[in-house]
């Protein structure tokens, strides 16, 4: 058979090179890389046989665990496509996913798949169910066990040939406030965010070339960020593409002393956080608990930024650590890592292909202001959406194409690009984004509320917190509270405002837009 850069590809050549080397540890669960082939496998070979054709999309609605990874891996075997989907989301935006993604099937765990079942009958389009067990008791109706699934199912070969063109989707969140489903083919994604095979050097050539890191020294990531966002799936897959050990920190809160202990425990050389949100904790546990830290060499972070304060508390108490954190985003990959910056400030070294480019498509000149652009190995553009792909993705004039996904920045003399913000006002807290449309939209459906603008404020443990803006209707009152239980049913937990500031009217631009600059000095 011919090999491709289609994920289970890679899996399947790493499987046959190194069959007993640990590939993956999630609480009690342990694989090798033949014991992950074989289960994804079995999902593979249990998917096709509900019906489940390649190019379909299966969603995975889960905590981290290993059967998410399994899933992914089984669902690529049959060169359908998975869809991650957020598990902290509530039954109006998992219908909003599940319905734009065309989502045939879901895997899922079970008190989170009776989330789902309030908008069952909305999603023609899904038909098979896979339940994975949480110990909770609710009724799925119509579904299968995850592990009756895999018992009743082959754990071997018999699949159809597959492309560099098999598809690979992350949904993100756009400007409109909905997820997006960002579709890359399965060797950009491979190269564009998955390491290509050699994290830290010079991609492999072919598919086949990837059977030599199973004659690598064996090394443990540990990964503490969420397998569901780009950041923490991305680096999962760069460690198993590698030949390591991927320990996944499965409890569903993050807690530093818990991960600081399994870090000891399987020795890990590489831990992966989201941020000062689990940095800022790793560094006050490091300071206080006496913790056997000498396997690790590196400290990665994604998903948020990792601040220069942090780094420096984690510093104090792990002197000789490396730090790997880097800039990316759905819609152009792994980009390249900090060199630090001054204050207040990111600035990065990035690969080959990313540039700072003027509204022409131009490169900018060192010192000037455009927005961050990659091309080479990128997306094909949003799944679903036209429109919003063409304001993203752009070919110039020579016919290069170009993923522009709205970061400004500008250009440094030593071809370092400093980031200076998301153009679409995307607040990030603690790693999960936010877009302030969204948020807007649900505190004017409060009775009491006429107008509301929403924004990000600086927030020392969770990068930014969202705070609002509120004019109440003529002779009623709103509280924080009133607004929080109010939009609960509605948003994510942590879209929810945590501050806001009542005025008697909201301050708007000229052509009525939100005046956000006026918002955050209301609100300073």
């Amino acid at each position: 058979m011919v090999r491709s850069y289609n994920l289970a590809d890679l899996l399947e050549i790493l499987a046959a090179a190194g069959p007993d080397r640990p590939a993956l540890v999630a609480g009690p669960e342990r694989r090798t890389y033949a014991q992950l082939d074989e289960r994804a496998s079995r999902v593979g070979h249990h998917l096709a046989a509900a019906g489940v054709r390649p190019g379909e999309h299966v969603a995975i609605l889960a905590y981290n665990r290993a059967e998410w990874i399994e899933a992914m891996l089984g669902v690529f075997k049959i060169r359908a496509v998975p869809v991650p989907v957020n598990y902290r989301y509530v039954a109006a935006e998992l219908r909003h996913v599940l319905s734009d993604s065309d989502s045939v099937a879901i895997i899922g765990e079970r008190s989170l798949l009776a989330k789902a079942e309030e908008i069952r009958g909305d999603l023609p389009e899904l038909r098979h169910v896979v339940v994975l067990e949480d110990g909770a008791a609710d009724v799925v109706p119509g579904s299968v066990e995850y592990e009756k699934a895999l018992a009743d199912a082959a754990p071997g070969g018999g699949f159809p040939e597959r492309s560099n063109d098999d598809r690979y989707i992350m949904y993100t969140g756009g400007t409109t406030g909905y997820p997006k489903g960002v579709e890359w083919r399965c060797e950009d994604i491979f190269f564009g965010a998955l390491g290509g095979g050699n994290v830290l050097g010079d991609p492999i050539g072919s598919p086949e070339e990837l059977a030599a890191n199973a004659e690598q020294p064996a090394m443990a990531v540990l990964d503490c960020a969420p397998v569901m966002h780009g950041a923490g799936q991305w680096v999962a897959f760069m460690g198993l593409f590698s030949g390591a050990k991927v320990v996944l920190y499965t409890d569903h809160a993050f807690d530093a002393d818990k991960a600081l202990r399994l870090l000891a425990e399987e020795q890990a050389n590489v831990l992966m956080v989201v941020g000062d949100v689990m940095g800022r904790p790793l560094a006050k546990a490091l300071a206080t608990g006496d913790y056997h830290t000498s396997s690790l060499m590196a400290v990665a972070s994604g998903g948020a930024p990792l601040t220069e304060g942090a780094k420096q508390a984690l510093q104090e108490q792990l002197p000789n650590i490396m730090f790997l954190d880097n800039y990316g985003a759905s819609e152009t990959g792994a980009c390249g890592p900090s060199v630090g910056g001054k204050e207040g400030t990111a600035r990065f070294m990035m690969k080959p292909g990313i540039t700072v480019l003027d509204d022409d498509l131009k490169p900018v000149a060192p010192g000037e202001i455009g927005r961050l652009a990659r091309s080479g190995h990128i997306p094909l553009g949003y799944y679903n959406d036209p429109e919003k792909t063409a304001t993203t993705f752009f070919t110039d004039a020579d016919g290069t194409r170009w993923s522009v996904p709205g970061d400004f920045a500008s250009l440094e003399e030593d071809g370092t690009i400093v980031l200076l913000g998301r153009g679409s006002l995307m607040i990030n807290t603690g790693g999960e984004k936010v877009y302030p449309e969204e948020v807007e939209v649900a505190l004017k459906d409060h009775p009491d509320v006429y107008d509301a603008v929403v924004v990000g404020l600086p927030d020392e443990r969770f990068g930014e917190r969202v705070a609002a803006v509120v004019a109440p209707r003529p002779g009623a009152a709103v509280t924080l509270e009133d607004l929080t239980e109010h939009c609960r049913g509605r948003l994510a937990g942590y879209k929810l405002p945590r501050q806001i500031k009542v005025v008697d009217e909201v301050q708007r631009t000229a052509v009525g837009k939100s005046d956000y600059k006026w918002a955050k000095s209301v609100l300073a």
